[in-house]
């Protein structure tokens, strides 16, 4: 009875010990918080080097500086930590999803706007460090190819198109989509 005994307290130990060793974090970006826009994540460890991260972008603003800002967007990333999982340097790929109706760069001060949908896929560059005994900060930046589908408004009078394509607008572009400050809670 008590090897029985020992071998359950022995596998007890042991699944508390592997359960040690995978970490996640909640976290929000604290960058963009203030102008009301939300970026949260979840990271998971999955191995010594190796982590997942999911994260989601939402602008809501249908009018900002009185140019449209709308965004949404979902990122699947697998990251290498050079020393350890979810502490200091790393690099990252990603895969992403995004909706938008914005005013592009080339376009503000004008009636112009576009609406339409866009895939990404690139890398990440980021530095992760701890600033409390559960919370760390991951400094970070996403970019590489955005492959957007769109039509191009006209803000004034009722919604009329302002490009003559019969399909979508296609562009494509290496930028970056993604980056900031976020602060971490792990558990």
């Amino acid at each position: 009875m008590k090897t029985k005994g020992l071998l359950f307290t022995s596998l007890l130990a042991t699944i508390g010990m592997q359960a040690q060793e995978y970490k996640n974090e909640i976290k929000g970006n604290i960058l963009f918080a203030p102008l009301g826009i939300v970026n949260v994540g979840y990271e998971r460890a999955l191995s010594k080097h190796w982590s997942g991260q999911a994260d989601i972008f939402i602008s809501p603003w249908k009018s900002f500086s009185n140019n449209h800002l709308q965004v949404y967007m979902g990122h699947g990333e697998a990251r290498y930590y050079f020393k350890e999982a979810m502490d200091r340097w790393y690099v990252g790929g990603n895969l992403g999803l995004g909706f938008f109706d914005i005013q592009k760069w080339n376009y503000w001060n004008t009636d112009k706007y576009q609406r339409g949908f866009s895939f990404m896929f690139g890398a990440t560059v980021g530095y992760k460090f701890k600033i409390g005994k559960r919370l760390k900060m991951d400094i970070f930046l996403r970019g590489g190819s955005s492959q957007g589908s769109y039509h191009g408004w006209m803000k004034k009078g009722s919604p009329a198109r302002y490009d003559s394509a019969t399909s979508w607008n296609r562009s494509g572009e290496i930028i970056p989509f993604g980056g900031g400050a976020m602060l971490s809670y792990q558990f």
